[in-house]
This record gives C-alpha cells, sequence and structure tokens, in this order.
C-alpha cells in the first residue's frame, strides 16, 4: 500500500499540474445501430487490390478524367497517374514537407474535384480552394483561406462538390480554432466551430449555409443539386441542408447515429451515396469513443498524458464502407475489421465497375471490383 501511494502522488501531482490542450465538450450518442442486415459484419474490403504501396501517402480524395486518375497526398503534392506511373503535377504549397510542422507552409490537399471545364478543384486544408490545369499543373487560387467569413478565418479546408453549370462551389471549414495536423483534438474536444459555406464563382459572394457543425467533413450535391450533403464526423450523422425549392436555406438529418464516423460523401452509379469510415461504433460490441463523450474529464487526463499520434493507436483499426441509398438507408456495407488490408480510409470514388479507396494516411490506393462482391 505504501509503494502505491508513493506511486501514486506523483502520477496525480502531474494531473494537477500539466495543462491539457483541449477544453472537451460533454456529447451524448443514442444506442449505435446493430449490426446485422445491410450492416452485417463482413471480409469484402479484403478483397481489395492495393496500388502504389510505398510510392505516395495519404490520397485522400481521388478524381478521374477518362482513366488519369488525381488525388493530393500528404507532402502536399498533387498527382497525376496514368497508365500505371504517377506523375508528379503540381504543389500549392512550399516545401520542406513530410512533418506535422511542416503542413501548414507545405500545405494538403483534401478534397478534389473535377470541374464542369475539365479542369480540377482542390480544396487544400491551409490555403483554400484552387483551380489546377490537370495537364500543365497551373495552379488558380479561387479562394483564400485568409479571407474573413463573417469574421472568422477558415482554419480547415476540408471537401467541395460543384454544380454542373459551375456556378457554386459548396465546401467545409472544419473548424475555425484547429487545423488539420490536429483533428484528433478537433474530434476529441467536440468542438462546434465548423461550418458549410457556399461560394458563388460569378459574384465571389460566399454565404455561411449552415453553422455550428462538429467537425463538419466530406460533402456531396444531390443527382438534382436540390441539397447537398455534409458529414458531420463528431457527431457520427449526415446533414442535409436544402439549395433550392421551397425548402431552400432549411436543414435537416439525412442518415443520422450512423455506426461509425464519417469521412467523404460520393455518388454511386445506384443513384445513391458511397460513406466512408476509419473508426466504427461497434453493436454489438463497446465504443470507446461513445463512451468518453459522456466523460470529458477522461479526454483531459487522455491528453495530459498523452500526444495525438500515441491517442490515434489507441483507436481500434476499422475500416468501412457504406452505400447508402437515396432516402438514407442502407443499402450495403463492406468491411475490413482491424484493417487488415484497407486501412484508413478516407474516400470511396466509383470508375468502371470499381472502388478507389483513399485514405488520409496510408501509402497506398485500394481497388475494389465492385463485381466480385
Amino acid at each position: 500500500m505504501a509503494l502505491a501511494f508513493l506511486l501514486l502522488v506523483p502520477v496525480l501531482a502531474a494531473l494537477l499540474i500539466l495543462e491539457c490542450p483541449i477544453d472537451p465538450s460533454y456529447m451524448s450518442f443514442q444506442e449505435p445501430p446493430l449490426m446485422t442486415g445491410a450492416l452485417e459484419v463482413n471480409l469484402k474490403l479484403r478483397q481489395a487490390e492495393r496500388l502504389f504501396e510505398g510510392e505516395l501517402v495519404g490520397p485522400e480524395s481521388i478524381v478521374n478524367i477518362g482513366d488519369v486518375l488525381y488525388t493530393g497526398t500528404a507532402d502536399g503534392l498533387i498527382l497525376k497517374i496514368q497508365d500505371g506511373k504517377i506523375h508528379n503535377l503540381t504543389r500549392i504549397g512550399k516545401p520542406p514537407c513530410g512533418t506535422r510542422e511542416d503542413e501548414p507552409t507545405c500545405g494538403r490537399p483534401l478534397g478534389i474535384r473535377v470541374s464542369p471545364n475539365g479542369t480540377l478543384l482542390v480544396a487544400d486544408a491551409y490555403y483554400g480552394l484552387y483551380e489546377v490545369n490537370p495537364d500543365t499543373g497551373e495552379v488558380s487560387l479561387i479562394l483564400s483561406s485568409e479571407t474573413p467569413i463573417k469574421g472568422r478565418k477558415m482554419g480547415f479546408v476540408n471537401d467541395l462538390t460543384v454544380t454542373r453549370d459551375g456556378r457554386k462551389i459548396y465546401f467545409t471549414d472544419s473548424s475555425s480554432k484547429w487545423q488539420r495536423r490536429d483533428f484528433t483534438l478537433l474530434v476529441m474536444e467536440g468542438k462546434d466551430d465548423g461550418r458549410l459555406l457556399e461560394y458563388d464563382t460569378v459574384t465571389k459572394e460566399v454565404k455561411v449555409l449552415l453553422d455550428g457543425l462538429r467537425f463538419p467533413n466530406g460533402v456531396q450535391l444531390s443527382p438534382n443539386e436540390d441539397y447537398v450533403l455534409v458529414a458531420e464526423t463528431t457527431m457520427a450523422r449526415i446533414r442535409r441542408c436544402y439549395t433550392s425549392g421551397l425548402t431552400k436555406g432549411g436543414a435537416d438529418m439525412f442518415a443520422e447515429n450512423l455506426p461509425g464516423f464519417p469521412d467523404n460523401i460520393r455518388p454511386s452509379s445506384s443513384g445513391g451515396y458511397w460513406i466512408v469510415m476509419s473508426a466504427i461504433r461497434p453493436n454489438p460490441g463497446f465504443s470507446t469513443i461513445d463512451f468518453v463523450a459522456e466523460r470529458p474529464w477522461i479526454k483531459k487526463i487522455v491528453f495530459k498524458l498523452l500526444n495525438q499520434e500515441t491517442v490515434m493507436k489507441l483507436v481500434p483499426k476499422y475500416s468501412l464502407v457504406l452505400e447508402l441509398n437515396e432516402d438514407g438507408s442502407y443499402k450495403r456495407s463492406f468491411h475490413d475489421p482491424h484493417g487488415m488490408v484497407v486501412a484508413h480510409p478516407s474516400e470511396a470514388h466509383e470508375h468502371d465497375g470499381h472502388l478507389y479507396l483513399g485514405s488520409f494516411r496510408s501509402p497506398f490506393i485500394c481497388k475494389l471490383n465492385l463485381k466480385d462482391i
């Protein structure tokens, strides 16, 4: 007992003295949905093929022009993948790159789309919205993250989607407080300072469509462009904001109490949507994130003692891809428990009968043949 006391006193003293980088909010979740029916656990993601392993890191978002793929990576590059080879197309930021400290100046291209005129639209977490020529790599600024929107600069530009006529770009600013390199702190703090924004390429005006979001992440316009979906990662749900009709400007819930924490949203060929998750809320099972959400004091202790990278290692790896119907209901799911083949997924991009799976940190792209599953 004496030995235990001698060991405990310094630990308690340290906990009192050490500062916590976050001020966590109290949050409460419903019981996660049962992994049955369309959510039944399977190993279908393990049928995926890893491409270019070790040749790129963190291919967050993927688009194609014909059979040529484009993606942005953790070292600030925008890559062009053609005929099985990787080419460095351009860079928005400037070297050096590769460390957490370098990221704000190196830049981090996240969401990427093809515009109606055939150029690439890129959301860089630190620099803002850009247009990139897919052939020459020429970069043009659309909207700087330094531009105040309703008195607040954009701290974490994340994903974007564009109308068919190219007039409107809808995009997310995940937080005014936390940068992308601190996304773990953003999730664990539960900060509600994220926004869904609309940029008019003609008038150059920016509107705030939704505010007070907890880590707004992926965005996707509906096929009729009458609403835009936004993944609210921290809350395990997807919001819907109406862009036209009698409900214009209104918002409701498209899919809530999801079995995991959604990242990017992309269209599926069935008329629905692909949603990707790298951390889940198992049921049956125990959800650590749900447990600590109602106990902010645990979060404070954890982040007084551990850094973000260590905390990331403690989160159980589980890769999940959901296909939602157009009404938000579950259509089917592909799983890789423990992330043995598909690890840390961020997006599912459908092209020519395959899913190309991006990642926010893995050194490869995964390719899944939908005909095989």
